[in-house]
């Protein structure tokens, strides 16, 4: 089987939950880190799916590969070459399907609920009326034509839309035990920066039930997972 490919665009941000799960259902990942340096692929049919991490940067940038990424989103889109997208990944699909990226009325960081939307949203969050999801964000992205909206928070409206098999999440739902504390220490000054906003919690906060929060997140995760797998080529 062909390998989903995982771009990751800062070091911190990695796979997370989602490699777990893949390799529980013997699908092979195979990492780009564009932060390292790794060359877009430029022919999406090599992978059976590709999936696009966070990262600190916005799409707005003029970073030379966004250009690239954009193109590889569409064309996959266009194969039927299943994507997904975690918080930036998200924002990308968006800006590849024309949304526009703009700030966030406040920064969102540390644990929200976001609400499930009528629909589709169960089918890809589960049967479930909400969920306490990990978020790290200061901007959000437009709906896109032809995309619905599958849930919403009180301090961010579009947080996950799909189109067909692909799916677009403001929210991180990959997070694992580490990589919270890991992002609690690389994001300190951040954090310090907006602590004054109501919806962004301390690393105390943050670090809070942990084992709990992560365990719970896990199981909306995995009924994503499972719902975009099913689109996976061969």
């Amino acid at each position: 089987m062909k390998p989903i490919a995982v771009f990751r665009h800062s070091l911190t941000e990695g796979p997370g939950h989602i490699a777990t799960y893949m390799k529980g259902i013997g699908r092979d990942i195979r990492v780009i880190a564009i932060d390292c340096g790794d060359d877009v692929p430029r022919d999406p049919a090599e992978f059976a799916g590709l999936c696009f991490m966070g990262g600190p940067m916005s799409v707005n940038d003029p970073l030379p590969w966004i250009t690239e990424v954009l193109a590889l989103i569409r064309a996959a889109m266009d194969a039927d070459i299943p994507v997904i997208g975690h918080c930036l990944g998200g924002q990308l699909m968006s800006k590849a399907l024309g949304g526009v990226i703009t700030a966030n009325p406040v920064k969102e960081i540390g644990w929200r609920e976001v609400q499930l939307q009528d629909g589709q949203a169960r089918k890809w969050f589960g049967d479930r009326a909400g969920f306490l999801s990990f978020h790290w964000h200061g901007e959000t992205f437009s709906l896109p034509d032809g995309c619905e909206l599958l849930l919403s928070s009180d301090v961010c409206t579009n947080q996950a839309w799909v189109r067909g098999k692909h799916l677009a999440m403001q929210c991180h739902v990959e997070m694992t035990e580490a990589m919270v504390r890991e992002w609690c220490v690389g994001g300190a000054a951040e954090i310090r920066a907006a602590s004054a906003q109501p919806t962004v919690q301390s690393p105390q906060q943050m670090q809070q039930d942990l084992e709990a929060r992560v365990a719970a997140l896990h199981a909306v995760a995995d009924a994503t997972y499972a719902q975009w797998s099913k689109g996976l080529k061969d």
